[in-house]
């Protein structure tokens, strides 16, 4: 039976479990907008091969989620089910991190893309191992709706700053780490750092978060069962759609508008726009304010420079933007209008603010700043809803059932989540070897491959937005059933015989 008379959740707590997915996302933002970059111009992959190479891992992900979802649902310690997990998997995590972005400096392609497969497979195995149980356990660590709704938009406000962090500085980071231009050990400067950080985040979410609701006394594992409810449960299925198509759209959106800014935004026109806002500098400066931003790379001397610092800033801009939408509107939105309705317009409005990518001029920077401020600030309040909504499906299985199987739930949401990472990277690959992409650093591109690299940062990733909004019509548990559900669930809690 679980305890009914403490789901209030303090600050601390929030903010303890919060850091977990900062960890994560370090990890997963570098994943979602570097990694196929990093495999074309870094290991000199072809396209079409950096997008097998994740599609590899992805056969593998379709045994391993559902597994670390059973496991963990039977795991029993004195700390849970779901907590020992971010800690047993913290370091092991890092450390694949860390070498799914070394470059071994092999020659031979064949053998790089062995490698490259080897490394990311074990990342994203090792990924399952730590977030299915890690996102398992904000869905039982209170109720109470409202407090869960708190507890996914604090996560989600440190999963922005980690989304700042990797998309804004990487690349500056990179080039400053980068002795005497050599790329591969500013990549792996820059990774190391990121690790060390997220590992310290896991140990503090070992040691702040609680685990609130248990499954029913008299519930008896059953695996056949779990799976068998879990998979015939129609919001389950739509959730899994949703984050399918979102995560393929982000991965490669995120990715394309790389290539975008490198390829297609004219680097003149971007450094003006860096002088306006005081990033270009032509001789070193005194004040602090310099010193700082040089401190993070983020200061430009010359346009040639201008692609790692433009694309980081705007990077930068969409995170805060996001960072203050889920403060502001994601918790008032989904409390006024219920998560369903707010995730249907706000996944539509990003929809459309990403095709319109597809019209700016290559020398309007101005304007494509201006639809990232939109799109960011259109999709931020879904950012947290998502895991919210599943933590709602998960109440839903035991609501129906009687049974509850959280662990299994998230991992195959976890599962959608990978998919999408990797089918959006693979899709962005196939597609840029189909337009004629030339692999390796400073390649010049011809006019088919920059349209493709345009199309592939607006409309077709537009269109992969519009998949997930229909999906989000055949999501059944409004606010109000939600309610009901809550009310319910929480008297069955209270009864000893439950």
């Amino acid at each position: 039976m679980s305890n009914i008379l403490s789901q209030k959740v303090s600050m601390a707590e929030k903010v303890g479990y919060g850091l977990g997915d900062c960890s994560a996302n370090l990890v997963f933002q570098m994943m979602m907008i570097y990694q196929t970059k990093f495999y074309t111009d870094v290991f000199g992959l072809e396209g079409a091969i950096a997008g097998t190479v994740m599609l590899v891992a992805r056969i593998v992900d379709a045994f391993v989620d559902p597994t670390v979802g059973i496991l963990s649902d039977r795991t029993q310690t004195r700390w849970g089910k779901y907590r020992p997990w971010v800690l047993w998997t913290a370091l092991p995590f890092m450390v694949f991190y860390v070498l799914a972005f070394y470059n071994p400096g092999i020659e031979e392609k064949g053998l790089v893309a062995v490698y490259a497969t080897i490394s990311y497979t074990l990342l994203m195995t090792m990924y399952s191992f730590n977030n299915t149980p890690y996102s398992s356990l904000g869905g039982v660590m209170s109720s109470d709706i409202k407090e869960r709704t708190s507890i996914t938009s604090v996560r989600f406000v440190f999963s922005t700053i980690a989304q700042f962090v990797v998309q804004g500085l990487t690349l500056p980071l990179v080039s400053k780490f980068s002795d005497g231009g050599d790329k591969a050990h500013g990549w792996l400067c820059t990774i190391s750092l990121f690790a060390a950080v997220g590992f310290i985040f896991l140990l503090i979410v070992f040691f702040s978060a609680r685990e609130r609701i248990t499954p029913p006394a008299n519930q008896k594992n059953d695996t056949r069962q779990d799976i068998k409810d879990v998979l015939s449960s129609v919001p389950w299925r739509a959730m899994f759609i949703l984050t399918l198509f979102v995560f393929i759209t982000l991965a490669m959106w995120g990715s394309a508008m790389n290539y975008y800014f490198e390829n297609y935004v004219d680097k003149v026109a971007l450094f003006a726009f860096l002088d306006n806002i005081g990033l270009v500098a032509a001789e070193p400066g005194n004040s602090v304010g310099y010193h700082v931003l040089n401190a993070f790379g983020l200061i430009v001397t010359s346009p040639d420079k201008a692609y790692e610092v433009g694309f980081g800033v705007f990077n930068m801009v969409g995170a805060l933007v996001q960072f203050f939408g889920v403060i502001f509107l994601s918790e008032f939105l989904a409390n006024k209008y219920g998560k369903k309705r707010t995730f249907i317009v706000c996944l539509s409005l990003t929809a459309f603010f990403t095709a319109l990518f597809y019209f700016p001029a290559k020398d309007n920077v101005g304007m494509m700043f201006v639809l990232n401020f939109l799109k960011s600030l259109a999709y931020a309040p879904t950012v947290p809803l998502l895991w919210a909504m599943i933590a709602d499906v998960a109440d839903h299985s035991e609501y129906i059932h009687y049974r509850r199987a959280t662990g299994f739930v998230f991992s195959g949401v976890v599962f959608a989540l990978k998919a999408g990472l990797g089918i959006g990277g693979a899709v962005l690959g196939f597609l840029l070897s189909g337009f004629g992409y030339a692999s390796g650093s400073g390649a010049v591109q011809s006019d088919t491959a920059v349209h493709g690299i345009i199309l592939s940062s607006s409309l077709i990733p537009a269109a992969f937005f519009l998949v997930g909004v229909v999906a989000l019509f055949f999501y059944p548990i409004s606010k109000e059933y939600n309610e009901k559900m809550q009310a319910e669930l929480s008297e069955r809690r209270s009864k000893n015989d439950y």
